[in-house]
């Protein structure tokens, strides 16, 4: 045992040292110890998240939200004062081990013993959906040391007691790394493996969702594709981008879901692909666009609205960039070269009355899951799409765009982000959003 160090005792020890200021910064509490304490039953204590907020709603899984009443009142986020955590809230014993496998069989290929894994997505992803971060603009608070013999989970001391209570997983196997809040993470790690040395492998071993994490996504998909329609349903064309904006964001918030993106532009922003929301009234037709996050795992998703009767050759261009998904769509099947799929998806602009380079006036989307894109789509990119891997593609033009995080499933592409009180047409056999008309 190294000075300064003791063991934990599940049964009577707190999850770490209580003062925090004075906790070692040096060498593992105890090699092999768990990092985080069990409840009775042996399962990692989580309170729920967002301070009571269950991380799914607590209605039947797929059934419907419910229509708008008349008055257009949305169905609303759960309870949070006393609605039960979701059951995909907790880590999954088994995905980890999965995760973990993958990683030592990454370790045989390289001929190397240890990987140093820092990135939020990474980390997410490997953690079973741990919050590493304070700000969504910082950087992690924690790296972990992937090694033959077990993880080291190196932690800011400063943020360590909180991590082990609320975040991490119950780990037999990790030891924890206590850094001061002022050092590096991981600055001394000779002939590591480090994240940019395997990035493309990376991607590959957390493509394909596994049953926990698919549980949890598509309960976010869901819950996003909700809290743009009640924010659709509640605006009016006086509202401004901003207001809609705070909307979507307090609605992300309330389901304990971080609002990476929210995007909106009313009629006289509509020429902009990425509208960051302005003081601008939204006027008789608007684009919100959503990209939320919770437990790792980034849903994608964009919705338009009109009020009033439609323009013929705005609907025209509505109905042809579904074309344009559809071709995305079709292409993205268990095996294909993601270049392929890309491919297929920009031929179809000119196919579907569009100019034919109009795919290089804004990214067309990619694979999706614990990144926006994991990885944005190019030509040429060798990436394989793989059984259960979540997309979402966002052809557009002007005036017109559609994106939807879907997955890859064994029937073919199934979208996630549905709600069943939004319009929809179908295209080449699939559901589609339209524009919600008010």
């Amino acid at each position: 045992m190294s000075p300064g160090t003791d063991p934990i005792d599940p049964a009577a020890a707190p999850a770490g040292p209580t003062d925090a200021a004075a906790a070692p910064a040096g060498p593992p509490e105890v090699a092999g110890a768990p990092v985080g304490p069990p409840d009775e039953a042996g399962a990692p204590a989580r309170p729920p998240d967002a301070a009571g907020a269950p991380a799914a709603p607590p209605e039947v899984a797929g059934a419907p939200a419910g229509p708008p009443d008349v008055a257009g009142a949305p169905a609303g986020p759960p309870d949070v004062a006393g609605a039960p955590a979701g059951a995909g809230d907790a880590p999954v014993a088994a995905d980890r081990a999965v995760k973990r496998r993958r990683l030592l069989e990454l370790l045989d290929e390289r001929g190397a013993d240890r990987l140093l894994l820092t990135s939020a997505t990474a980390l997410s992803w490997y953690l079973d959906g741990a919050r590493v971060h304070v700000s969504l603009a910082g950087d992690p608070i924690a790296a972990v040391v992937v090694g033959r013999e077990g993880d080291e989970w190196r932690v800011f001391a400063n943020e360590a007691d909180r991590l082990l209570a609320e975040e991490l997983p119950h780990d037999p196997a990790a030891t924890l790394t206590r850094v001061p809040w002022h050092e590096p993470l991981a600055a001394d790690l000779p002939g590591a493996l480090r994240e940019p040395d395997v990035s493309a492998e990376l991607r590959a071993a957390r493509a394909s969702l596994l049953p926990g994490e698919l549980a949890r996504y598509r309960a976010l998909c869901r819950e996003v594709a909700e809290v743009l329609t009640d924010a659709a349903a509640a605006a009016h064309p006086e509202q401004s981008e901003r207001d809609v904006a705070a909307t979507l964001a307090a609605g992300l918030a309330a389901r304990g879901i971080d609002p990476l993106v929210t995007l909106v532009a009313g009629r006289s922003r509509l020429v902009h692909r990425h509208p960051l929301p302005t003081a601008a009234p939204i006027g008789d037709r608007a684009m919100l666009v959503v990209c939320g996050r919770r437990h790792g795992l980034i849903a994608n998703a964009t919705r338009w609205l009109r009020f009033g009767a439609a323009d013929p050759a705005e609907a025209d261009a509505e109905r042809r960039i579904l074309e344009v998904e559809a071709a995305f769509l079709d292409a993205t099947v268990p095996g294909a070269a993601l270049g392929d799929a890309f491919a297929a998806g920009i031929a179809a602009y000119r196919a579907s009355g569009f100019a034919a380079d109009e795919w290089r006036n804004h990214h067309q989307g990619g694979a999706a899951g614990y990144a926006g894109r994991d990885p944005r789509a190019v030509p040429g990119i060798a990436d394989r799409v793989q059984p259960g891997q979540p997309f979402a593609w966002n052809p557009t033009a002007p005036g017109a765009k559609v994106e939807d995080t879907v997955l890859v499933g064994p029937d073919g592409v199934d979208p996630l982000t549905v709600d069943p009180r939004w319009p929809t047409t179908r295209v080449a056999g699939r559901i589609r959003p339209i524009t919600l008309q008010l």
